[in-house]
């Protein structure tokens, strides 16, 4: 195996230094670029979802898979990056022997019927559970986090070189002068990147909210047909008269006006954003669309926009372009014509 011995040798530097600077900054001894307190509220919101989008995913597998030996061998499995091979759930085999009962006892039957009903609803309680709920909150913690994170990661070590090349400036000005210009620049393009990923936490929320109402009638439907649970239908009834957009996370921190600020102004810069080299498409509006942030595009059905992406944007968004406006707009409300 061939190994680069430069290489090595400037990672294992770089690494050094690095150690040597977080050093410093902990002690007082070297400065250390802040970030905006709008920036930091963003940080501590991603980092919240995650850790509860985490919580509720793993319960909520316990819920629909209560066997500890099973959940063991699934863990190992992807720690060791490898496919489950694909075993039901004791609900799932619950549900199967309910209905290969039915046809021993005879379908036409008043037991066998009501095995053939129950055994039925469990199954569809499972599937609906695990594509409606789960599926939502597995593909952020596997797609959506491991992107924000990718990128915060990489805006460290931007911070790192661009406080380096302030240090080296104190000591000689003129020889570090064009570095910091450079580690400047690629420090704003990464935290312009990294704001937009954040702001998105908005509209995730809002999809989990979804998800948790869809999870939760189908719930309900399924105490109803197996006990007739009165409590659950309650339960039901009440989130029914509630509307996702009710639960709406305010972009707006505490005690601020509802105008934003100049410094969240300053943030979501979208307007400069320009179209790749790529090209642009033009695409037809399906339904109408109320923009839940300032970042984000209204679209009315029928209408004709264009649109286009951008490195390291979620796939499930596009920037578009009416006019003189510009935002953010979901794919799956626009059909491409070009």
């Amino acid at each position: 195996m061939d190994f680069n011995v430069r290489k090595l040798a400037a990672d294992a530097g770089i690494l050094f230094s690095r150690a040597v600077q977080f050093t410093e900054e902990k002690l007082g001894q070297a400065e250390k670029t802040e970030l905006d307190a709008h920036f930091e509220h963003l940080l501590s919101r991603a980092d919240c979802t995650k850790n509860w989008t985490e919580k509720i995913y793993r319960q909520t597998e316990v819920v629909l898979q209560p066997n500890p030996g099973a959940r063991i061998e699934e863990f190992l499995y992807e720690k060791l990056d490898r496919k489950l091979p694909p075993r039901p759930t004791n609900g799932e085999i619950l549900g199967q022997f309910m209905l290969e009962a039915a046809k021993e006892f005879g379908p036409g039957t008043p037991y066998g019927c009501t095995l053939i009903k129950v055994g039925d609803a469990q199954r569809e309680f499972l599937q609906s559970s695990s594509i409606s709920f789960l599926t939502p909150l597995r593909n952020f913690l596997e797609g959506d986090w491991r992107t924000i994170s990718r990128e915060r990661r990489l805006l460290e070590n931007r911070r790192l070189d661009l406080d380096a090349c302030k240090a080296r400036l104190k000591k000689a000005k003129a020889a570090a002068e064009h570095e910091l210009r450079v580690a400047q620049t690629e420090f704003d393009r990464q935290a312009e990147v990294s704001r937009l990923l954040l702001e998105g936490i908005s509209s995730t929320h809002v999809n989990h909210l979804r998800c948790l109402c869809e999870f939760v009638e189908v719930q309900a439907m399924y105490y109803s047909q197996c006990h007739n649970h009165k409590y659950m239908q309650e339960l039901q009834k009440e989130l029914g008269r509630r509307s996702p957009h009710s639960f709406e996370v305010n972009p707006h921190p505490a005690g601020t006006p509802s105008e934003p600020s100049p410094l969240e102004t300053d943030a979501l810069q979208i307007e400069e954003v320009q179209p790749p080299a790529s090209g642009t498409h033009e695409a037809k509006v399906l339904y109408d669309f109320d923009a839940a942030d300032f970042s984000v595009l209204s679209l009315r059905a029928d209408e004709l926009i264009t649109v286009y992406t951008v490195p390291g944007m979620d796939s499930d968004w596009l920037i578009g372009e009416r006019g003189n406006q510009k935002g953010k707009v979901p794919v799956t409300y626009l059909e491409l014509l070009s």
